[in-house]
């Protein structure tokens, strides 16, 4: 597709019409479907600086598409998820940390590919986690709660199951209904209240939500176990200190994404309430830095989180869990790098 530009320069105006012109030129030599960027435009009425401006846009998306390779997109590690020239798969300690207290990770569905969740470097530098995808309630979401045996064994990565069509639900020893405007069933309250429900949930449970969509259909986002032992951490006013635990902690489950999403998703769950919350006491700020905003000192990452919250609870390998600090570390520096490499991209092409 070719561009036609109208142009009137001004005597004022002091600019390289041979460069404005190599640079249209190149532009017009993309064909339609090239990048939907230059697609859009159709012959321009404006003033000079504004095509001044305009070209030095359309001369650096185009740099930056060239610095992609030929198809728009980098190379990408399959594991990590990061481009090939960051990954960081081979910063791990070999063999991975075999924590004996289980991590069982709820991750917002936004998070799955933002390239700063951490929540990655604990699936690949822990043997014993278990992961399950989260997503807002659209209309509602129904679960069921089926207590186990006491003892029930959390297996690793065989007790989460993700998005599965379904077509009735079944009874459950709990079942109850979110809505966009919270819990539906009335008697959901009164049985927080209720210690025989308690102790039975305390001995493990299995729990099931089902998300209903706006078109009718029943989604299972996910299935998993909850085995006795297991602890929220979640810093909410029934929170309790490490120095109050009062029986072994045998797996964590931790809400992973933005401090925003983690209060939805603890909010758009109700059977996490069931059980006991654990606060840390941390006054670090996290490694995060400038790369990805905290509310405050003591809002971690979620592996950070995870890390302090292992060591508090009994995990011995502590040099296990101070490398995958590491490697998080090295990832933010990563980050800080492209960054900084972006911006002086930017700086050298906005002063051609």
């Amino acid at each position: 597709m070719g561009m036609r530009v109208s142009v009137c320069f001004k005597p004022s105006i002091t600019y390289s019409q041979k460069m404005f012109n190599q640079r249209i030129e190149m532009l017009s030599n993309f064909g339609p479907g090239s990048n939907p960027f230059f697609s859009i435009f159709k012959p321009l009425k404006h003033s000079p600086l504004t095509i001044i401006h305009l070209s030095k846009t359309l001369t650096l998306t185009l740099a930056m598409a060239t610095l992609s390779g030929p198809d728009n997109r980098r190379p990408m590690c399959p594991s990590c998820s990061k481009p090939t020239r960051v990954c960081f798969c081979n910063r791990f300690k070999t063999p991975v940390l075999e924590n004996s207290i289980a991590i069982t990770l709820l991750q917002h569905q936004l998070e799955k590919k933002h390239p700063l969740n951490s929540a990655k470097i604990a699936t690949l530098g822990l043997k014993n986690v278990n992961l399950a995808y989260v997503s807002d309630v659209v209309s509602e979401a129904h679960f069921d709660l089926h207590f186990l045996e006491p003892n029930h064994d959390l297996g690793h990565h065989d007790s989460v199951q993700n998005h599965k069509k379904i077509q009735s639900l079944q009874p459950a020893d709990i079942s109850f209904t979110m809505g966009k405007r919270g819990v539906k069933n009335q008697d959901f309250d009164q049985l927080l209240g209720d210690q025989s429900a308690i102790d039975g949930v305390r001995y493990g449970f299995s729990v099931k939500r089902v998300q209903r969509g706006v078109d009718g259909n029943n989604i299972e986002e996910f299935k998993m176990v909850v085995p006795q032992g297991s602890m929220l951490l979640f810093p909410s006013e029934n929170s309790i200190g490490v120095e109050e635990v009062d029986f072994d902690v045998k797996n964590l489950i931790v809400l992973d994404g933005t401090w925003a999403k983690a209060t939805r998703m603890y909010k758009e769950n109700p059977w996490l309430k069931v059980l006991p919350h654990l606060k840390l006491d941390v006054d670090k700020l996290s490694l995060y830095g400038e790369v990805r905003r905290q509310p405050k000192a003591g809002c971690l990452s979620s592996i950070e989180s995870i890390v302090y919250a292992l060591k508090a609870v009994g995990e011995d390998d502590h040099e296990g869990l101070d490398c995958l600090l590491d490697v998080f570390e090295s990832m933010v520096g990563d980050q800080r790098r492209c960054m900084n490499e972006r911006l002086n991209f930017e700086s050298n092409i906005g002063s051609i």
